[in-house]
């Protein structure tokens, strides 16, 4: 199916979209921590899945996932940073993710996955680390509702914006069009959020630069009003 048929990002029209990390929570305080970016205008949560194989760290389970399913109405954006994306895919459909997104460089079949996504009604996204080419991303441009381009090694948060990211961003921008939603996740700030949105990305994710700021919802704010200068531009 192409992108924009049953596309659950559609609702948000065009306009850009910040993205705050659940994998930079204080877990004690999720709930809490969740409530605040709601307030702030947060209409999507990121939600960075890890299995220890795929990258070398753990998080976040289909549990988690599912309680913030039932305690919040916000689009949860999942992110599996899994070996093998086909098997997990149904828990994490079923835990209450509304978009899922998974790596070219993970060992399931790429098709078996997007037809699993697509037959399950969820927006259906693929990702690519620093080190894979743009040219990854073009077998299924014409599957998808977003790619997300990593703009860190995946695997942790709290890391440094690879700037030469930034020439990905415009080539899958040339390759997708208008219709399709580029995400970008890695050190974004008030600096970088605006370079990658000059480049071509609509949706930023941001975790420690969020919920590690000492005022997590004027963080979140200055996130907002970086991307609305350029939009005005």
């Amino acid at each position: 199916m192409a992108a924009g048929e049953a596309n659950p990002w559609a609702r948000f029209g065009g306009r850009p979209l910040i993205a705050p990390s659940l994998l930079a929570c204080d877990f004690m305080r999720l709930g809490e921590q969740v409530d605040i970016v709601r307030a702030a205008g947060a209409e999507v949560l990121h939600v960075d899945v890890m299995d220890g194989h795929f990258v070398p760290n753990l998080a976040i389970s289909p549990g988690v996932v599912a309680s913030v399913s039932a305690g919040s109405d916000r689009f949860l954006d999942v992110h599996l940073m899994l070996t093998d994306p086909l098997f997990y895919a149904d828990l994490f459909i079923k835990a209450g993710a509304d978009s899922i997104t998974f790596h070219v460089e993970a060992d399931s079949d790429a098709h078996a996955v997007i037809d699993k996504l697509r037959a399950a009604e969820v927006g259906v996204g693929v990702v690519v680390k620093p080190a894979t080419s743009a040219e990854a991303v073009r077998p299924f441009i014409d599957q998808v509702d977003m790619v997300l381009i990593m703009t860190v090694e995946p695997g942790f948060g709290g890391q440094s914006f690879m700037a030469d990211q930034l020439d990905k961003i415009r080539a899958v921008r040339d390759m997708v069009g208008g219709d399709v939603r580029i995400e970008v996740d890695g050190g974004i700030n008030p600096e970088t959020v605006v370079r990658c949105a000059r480049a071509g990305a609509d949706t930023f994710v941001a975790g420690a630069n969020v919920f590690r700021a000492p005022d997590i919802a004027a963080a979140f704010t200055a996130l907002q009003i970086a991307v609305a200068s350029v939009e005005a531009q």
